[in-house]
């Protein structure tokens, strides 16, 4: 279980000094087997809270790649209407163009999102941090171990209760973000439907890209 501990504290020490109330170490270390066997629990979660994050922050460099060969493209776009030698391939590098904008303003929308979103799960580890004190403290509590009846039980509960309100808060903060990803997705999703039924709606189509 410290190993978990070990790999969460340089996580939760960016987050700022909330929810940081912990169990000494020294009355764990005095636990019986069975007991540490109940926290076996609040330990996957707290992992299962690591990977969260771990994963939010791979979406954000994802999503940065993402930009770059959508900018790439524009770009590429951009040449093909000077080289066009006929109005239809000039119509269909102009239709590329804005495929590739429309893609470029996706993107962004959806890395704010991304963000938002491992900022969340990055306070969603701290609760998963703050419930698995409090199992501690419940484990230490039941197997009756010296010094654990002078921890203030409510304190760690209230912990609990007031990161999860706070995750709450800042998922619905994210409301706003959602909607704009939504919309923009819709604004790419147009005209790459209208980039492919130019060039004969083949979805394997050079000039269309999913990502």
């Amino acid at each position: 279980m410290k190993r978990f501990v070990l790999l969460t504290l340089p996580l939760l020490s960016a987050c700022g000094p909330s929810y940081n109330l912990r169990v000494p170490d020294s009355l764990e270390k005095k636990l019986p087997y069975e007991a540490r066997i109940e926290l076996l629990e609040a330990e996957n979660n707290l992992a299962l809270a690591i990977d969260k994050v771990d994963e939010a922050d791979n979406e954000i460099g994802r999503a940065r790649d993402h930009i770059r060969r959508a900018r790439s493209r524009q770009e590429a776009a951009e040449d093909e209407v000077d080289r066009a030698s006929d109005e239809v391939s000039r119509e269909v590098a102009k239709l590329a163009i804005a495929e590739a904008e429309a893609r470029v303003e996706y993107l962004r929308a959806r890395q704010r999102l991304s963000v938002g979103l491992r900022d969340v799960e990055r306070l969603a580890l701290r609760c998963a941090f703050a419930e698995f004190e409090l199992a501690r403290l419940h484990a230490a509590r039941k197997a009756k171990v010296e010094g654990s009846e002078r921890l203030d039980q409510q304190e760690f509960e209230e912990q609990v209760s007031e990161c999860k309100a706070e995750v709450k808060e800042e998922r619905a903060s994210l409301a706003g973000d959602e909607k704009e990803e939504k919309t923009a997705r819709e604004a790419w999703e147009a005209k790459k439907a209208a980039l492919a039924k130019k060039t004969f709606d083949a979805r394997a189509s050079p000039y269309v890209e999913n990502l």
